[in-house]
């Protein structure tokens, strides 16, 4: 969404500020929750669609990357004031680092065209919910023991109309913001 010009150096501090910006949208979107017995709804998993098909697959997972180091050093990024490993291995810890692969897959059929459609970008946003989701409750199931039974309970019902609105809403916020930066140029 930032138009490229030549040069390492501006191609450097392009990326530097996207991540930057990236990972504060991240943080702010794990400040609006919803809090549920074992993970949180939050506006995160749009946030990390929208960044994945907006910056690439290069770009967006390194973003998801830099975020979760973030929080890994102890600032305060995730759902709630939290910081620190605590949300790396507990039972958030599937779906945070689903947020890499989600903006590696998005991204990648971003750069394919899938993001010129409101159709296509819906199906690849879904695309990367599922990746989240499956992460989450793998880790739920086998990763906290919590068995496939209640990991798809606790872990993927409470998501799934929460998913398709926020594919509905990137999906239609995408396009125009497009049509709004080209304008400006």
């Amino acid at each position: 969404m930032w138009p490229t010009r030549p040069g390492e150096t501006v191609g450097a501090v392009r990326a530097v500020v996207l991540v930057a910006l990236g990972t504060a949208l991240m943080a702010l979107s794990a400040k609006v929750n919803l809090p549920l017995p074992y993970v949180p709804m939050t506006l995160q998993t749009l946030v990390v669609l929208m960044i994945g098909a907006a910056y690439g697959w290069r770009l967006g997972s390194a973003t998801m990357v830099a975020y979760l180091v973030e929080g890994a050093l102890g600032a305060p990024v995730f759902a709630g004031p939290i910081g620190g490993i605590a949300p790396l291995v507990g039972p958030t810890a599937g779906y945070l680092f689903g947020f890499i692969a989600a903006a590696f897959v998005t991204g990648w059929l971003a750069e394919r065209g899938w993001d010129r459609s409101v159709m296509l970008l819906f199906a690849a946003m879904a695309v990367g919910h599922i990746v989240i989701l499956a992460a989450g409750f793998g880790w739920l199931a086998f990763g906290l023991g919590l068995g496939a039974a209640k990991a798809f309970q606790v872990g993927i019902v409470p998501f799934v109309a929460a998913s398709l609105v926020k594919n509905a809403l990137g999906a239609t916020l995408m396009p125009a913001a497009r049509r709004l930066i080209d304008r400006r140029r």
